[in-house]
């Protein structure tokens, strides 16, 4: 279990390099060390069939290439609806929030934002992980 922010294991999943720098830069602000990195969501599956073990939280962009966010969203709920997934994007119309919802995200933050508005958004994503993870332990311990 991830106790606080510089705990966590996050893939950043964005095709523009120099956006992936500054998410990567607020996060080490904030004290994240550990994080990984994919262009498109194709990269990142790739990244995931080889170290899902490895990532506790995905931080990921709407728009890519090749396969966008809230496509790389619906093929990682099908074999795991439980990794905290951070949509990050400039998509704030109702239609836009409703497809990320529906499609299973846990937290949506608008373009642009602060490392004080990211550390939020992150912070809530934890405490649900952190209250999952609890839970899963009670039920576990009950068998």
């Amino acid at each position: 279990m991830t106790g606080s922010l510089v705990d966590l294991r996050i893939l950043l999943v964005d095709d523009q390099l120099e956006s992936r720098s500054l998410l990567r830069n607020m996060l080490g602000e904030l004290g994240v060390t550990q994080v990984f990195d994919a262009p498109d969501g194709r990269e990142a599956l790739s990244f995931l069939d080889d170290a899902f073990d490895m990532i506790d939280m995905i931080v990921c962009d709407w728009n890519m290439p090749n396969m966008n966010g809230v496509e790389l969203l619906r093929q990682l709920r099908t074999v795991d609806p439980d990794t905290p997934f951070l949509m990050v994007t400039g998509r704030g119309d109702f239609e836009s929030v409703v497809e990320a919802k529906s499609s299973g995200v846990d937290g949506y933050i608008l373009k642009p934002f602060s490392a004080t508005q990211l550390e939020a958004k992150l912070r809530i994503l934890l405490q649900k992980m952190n209250a999952s993870n609890e839970d899963k332990g009670n039920k576990s311990s009950l068998a």
